[in-house]
């Protein structure tokens, strides 16, 4: 049996420890939930993974990865910049309104064992840094001055609403938010030289 990291078996554990913490969370997942969830033998599993803690961070790599590659392209369908920035609540609209939807799996993952495992802490906020970093590319792209800042602030809106939107259950909090950054949006000077909105 093929027990690389590359390995279908592996490709399969790390779906299923994903799906299981990102539903039930870390604590409440024990290694006898993720061996029947994902069919793989409890010795299987420690060959790739010494530990718990190792597993639910490479789910976690993983989950980075496609929750990314799926926003960024939700976010990049837009014809302009401003589009593209005004897009990210549609899309989160959409990720609130999915049947499956529990929040942000790194902010519940840095509750949990952030402090306690530096790991899975890493993992949490390297995921914070890469959405701010493409956030960044969309306010830099779009003129404005200080894109900086005002990615943090599209951030702030963006865990903002998910938070909200998983302890009430209301996704509207994506539609709320989004209105918050348009507002934000009409008040903010450009850079010098750069053309009026892009619309």
């Amino acid at each position: 049996m093929d027990t690389s990291q590359n390995s279908p078996l592996n490709a399969r554990l790390l779906a299923s420890t994903e799906k299981l913490i990102y539903s039930g969370g870390i604590h409440a997942t024990g290694m006898d939930a993720i061996v029947r969830e994902s069919g793989v033998a409890r010795r299987s599993i420690y060959k790739l993974y010494p530990n718990k803690e190792e597993l639910v961070a490479a789910a976690l790599q993983g989950r980075d990865e496609r929750w990314m590659s799926w926003f960024i392209e939700e976010t990049s369908r837009a014809s302009t910049p401003i589009g593209r920035l005004e897009s990210v609540f549609l899309a989160l609209r959409q990720w609130f309104d999915a049947a499956d939807f529990h929040g942000c799996a790194f902010i519940n993952a840095a509750g949990e064992l952030g402090v306690t495992n530096p790991e899975i802490g890493a993992v949490s906020a390297r995921h914070k840094e890469r959405l701010l970093s493409y956030l960044r590319e969309l306010t830099s792209e779009s003129g404005l001055a200080n894109p900086d800042e005002v990615a943090t602030y599209f951030l702030i809106l963006i865990d903002g609403a998910t938070a909200v939107a998983m302890v009430t259950g209301d996704a509207s909090a994506a539609d709320s938010a989004g209105r918050a950054a348009a507002l934000l949006l009409s008040t903010l000077p450009r850079q010098a030289g750069s053309s009026s909105p892009n619309r």
